[in-house]
């Protein structure tokens, strides 16, 4: 067997049986990953959907919503202080519950108390209110980023290979359940305490988002309950106390100098954007351009001031190298430039082709006619589901036959299911048509995300999980999210079926890049 083989076997030489596969999921781990997975699905909800709806019935205006979108930043960045979720001891709590379930505990407290600061703070009473709103927002976020990192984390040190599968399964079917309890949950129990559009009640808010927090002790009891991860650590490099306090401390300057470009750039940016918008007579593409210029000067201050503390000794020069460099080093290592740059082109494409149609998918449901009441019961609560069942056969069967065969079947049905939505647009209003498009479209992507997760699980080295998984899942969404701002561009252009023809045909190479690697890795699975 190869090394390759060795750093990516995931599956057990015998094939497993159905009735072995079904019995796996009822064990411990397995199980463990559902209620971790509502505890990582409540806080995203709170941020977006639910709090724009808050927000609007309190009278805010829409450009002051946009505000919050910086609370999205944490998901997209987690990478970055993942290392010190990875490393970084947590004082008395590390000793008595371990590294993952104290960072564990300590993100889900954090969440908790930035629902209760935002429970406890009514945006309409003042402008210093929304305010304090938009950084209790912001915290939510980063806590949720961190509690992601080291969920991850736990779910790849505390089992084997062959459960990752079912354990990412289960956790997508909680972080869904989470969703559903924070998104429609959160909206009937602002209605029935009270408040509507035409009448704003803030108590009625204040009661949903404490019970928001409440729900989160599920997390809390979780993480009590659930034991330590088994792994060796006494191969890694250990630092002093200053030596972790000044890495705090550069983590906190480069995102103080991240956020301050933002700040202070914000109307030179606007200015900027309209007269691009002019000049290339395109409002959208302008506001993109502006948009991204601001996003890598903002990453460009943030490495600099980070280059600059090291070079000042605020940093352990060793530090800094173990915990960034060493982690990417290591995978480039251990498969090769050439496999290595491969499986970065996989996981930065696989769902290229999900992500840039669903970026227009609620246009375009509306533009055929269907009623905010059938896309909440249709595309929202029943397609929750249905993904939900997706997520759970794409583990029996990455059990059964091998991740990599699953992970093909769901580039190929996600190519297929697309297609599906040409003929949506041809038909029309047709309520029974969008039952069957979102039926095969949320099934197939939960099939593929189970099988694609467990993937990225393998290729972490234990050493350096939480960072390398960090990377790898912000990674697997920057390329289609770039793309799919251009999605409603393309429609403008294209039209509606055209545009699904060509979100199907981007997802045809990466049928290609699974072979490959597939091949590459001489995954042993029978």
């Amino acid at each position: 067997m190869t090394e390759h083989s060795l750093a990516t076997e995931q599956a057990t030489p015998a094939r497993a049986s159905w009735l072995d596969s079904l019995k796996a999921f009822f064990h411990p781990r397995v199980i463990t990953m559902l209620f971790l997975g509502l505890s990582a699905g409540i806080p995203i909800l709170l941020i977006f959907s639910s709090l724009s709806l808050w927000l609007r019935e309190a009278g805010i205006e829409r450009s002051a919503v946009t505000f919050f979108s910086w609370a999205a930043l944490g998901y997209s960045f987690k990478f970055v202080w993942a290392p010190l979720v990875d490393r970084l001891p947590i004082p008395l709590l590390t000793h008595w519950l371990g590294r993952r379930r104290a960072w564990m505990l300590v993100s889900q407290s954090s969440i908790i108390a930035a629902i209760l600061w935002m429970a406890s703070t009514d945006p309409a009473s003042s402008e210093y209110s929304l305010t304090l709103m938009a950084f209790a927002a912001v915290l939510l976020g980063f806590s949720s980023a961190t509690q992601d990192v080291v969920i991850d984390a736990y779910r790849i040190e505390s089992a084997e290979k062959e459960l990752q599968a079912l354990m990412s399964s289960t956790y997508i079917a909680g972080y869904r359940i989470g969703m559903l309890v924070a998104g429609a949950g959160a909206l009937f129990l602002a209605s029935y305490f009270g408040s509507e559009k035409d009448s704003y009640q803030y108590q009625a808010w204040l009661y949903t988002y404490s019970i928001m927090a409440g729900i989160m002790l599920i997390g809390v009891a979780t993480t009590l309950l659930i034991p330590e991860p088994a792994v060796n650590r006494e191969h890694e490099t250990t630092h002093s106390t200053q030596d972790y306090l000044g890495f705090v401390a550069m983590f906190a300057i480069s995102v103080a100098g991240f956020i301050a470009v933002f700040v202070f750039s914000s109307e030179l940016a606007g200015n900027l954007k309209n007269s691009l918008s002019d000049a290339l007579n395109n409002r959208p593409l302008g506001g993109f351009l502006v948009a991204t210029f601001r996003l890598f000067a903002a990453i460009a201050v943030a490495l600099a001031l980070g280059f600059l503390t090291t070079r000042l000794g605020l940093v352990n020069h060793a530090m800094v190298r173990t915990t960034y460099i060493e982690p990417i080093k290591d995978f480039f290592a251990r498969y090769g430039t050439h496999l290595a740059l491969l499986l970065l082109a996989l996981i930065g494409l696989y769902r290229i082709s999900d992500i840039v149609l669903g970026v227009i998918s609620n246009v375009f449901y509306q533009d055929l006619g269907y009623t905010k009441n059938e896309i909440a019961t249709i595309v929202k609560t029943f397609g929750l589901f249905m993904t939900i069942a997706g997520g759970f056969l794409g583990g029996l069967l990455s059990i059964r036959y091998g991740v990599m065969k699953t992970l093909f079947l769901g580039a190929l049905l996600t190519v297929l299911t697309n297609l599906l939505f040409v003929w949506l647009a041809k038909t029309g209003h047709d309520p029974i048509m969008l039952y069957v498009v979102i039926s095969a479209d949320n099934l197939t992507a939960g099939l593929a995300s189970a099988a694609f997760i467990a993937f990225l699980s393998s290729l972490t080295n234990i050493k350096f999980t939480a960072v390398q998984y960090a990377i790898f899942s912000s990674l697997m969404t920057l390329i289609p999210k770039v793309i799919g701002g251009y999605s409603g561009t393309m429609v403008d252009s294209f039209g509606y079926i055209n545009f699904f023809i060509i979100a199907s045909l981007i997802g045809v190479p990466v049928l290609v890049l699974v072979l490959l690697a597939g091949n590459y890795l001489d995954i042993k699975e029978s």
